[in-house]
């Protein structure tokens, strides 16, 4: 019998378990926490460390893990839910577009067109990423779109590591962010 990798799912649950089980022997602890001005949030005074009252995790509390992680079962309050389903929408519409060949047509076309010129492609996906994050704040968002720049950039003679950093470096570096959000130091 041939070894077949696990999806990603089997992971990830496989992982939700191994943390779980992980709370009913690992000494639960917390910091103080103090609000910074400069990165607007709270971060954890050093030294303040001290051990709290353990609150293990059972079975129904793995079960219920992936849903808590989109919104919070006790107070019906959203968390990540707004992200993980554009990036599911965002996937599904580019995978609808990517097998009408589609995709494929307006890459080759805007390689075409950039020919000798293909190093142009960074700044301009740096910009457009750079504005996403400054007009809504787009981060993680960016996920569902590495399957159209990760093509772009191996067909303008990159590395697929070029697609993914023009993204990240606009996030990180290029961005100026939502007033909501600080500037880096």
């Amino acid at each position: 019998m041939k070894f077949q990798f696990p999806t990603a799912y089997t992971i990830l649950f496989a992982l939700i378990a191994v943390v779980a089980i992980a709370t009913w022997f690992v000494p639960a602890g917390q910091y103080d926490r103090v609000a910074n001005e400069q990165l607007g949030k709270d971060v954890p005074v050093p030294g303040s460390y001290q051990v709290v009252d353990p609150q293990p995790q059972g079975f129904f509390d793995v079960v219920l893990a992936p849903i808590a992680g989109f919104y919070n079962p006790a107070t019906y309050e959203a968390q990540a839910i707004d992200v993980a389903l554009f990036v599911l929408v965002i996937g599904g519409f580019l995978g609808i577009v990517a097998h009408t060949g589609a995709i494929d047509a307006g890459i080759a076309k805007a390689m075409a067109r950039m020919e000798g010129h293909e190093k142009w492609m960074i700044p301009i996906l740096m910009a457009l990423f750079a504005a996403g994050g400054t007009i809504y704040g787009m981060a993680e968002e960016s996920l569902a779109f590495y399957t159209l720049i990760i093509p772009v950039m191996i067909a303008a003679g990159y590395d697929a590591a070029v697609g993914v950093g023009s993204s990240c470096w606009a996030r990180a570096w290029v961005r100026w962010g939502p007033p909501s959000t600080p500037l880096p130091p």
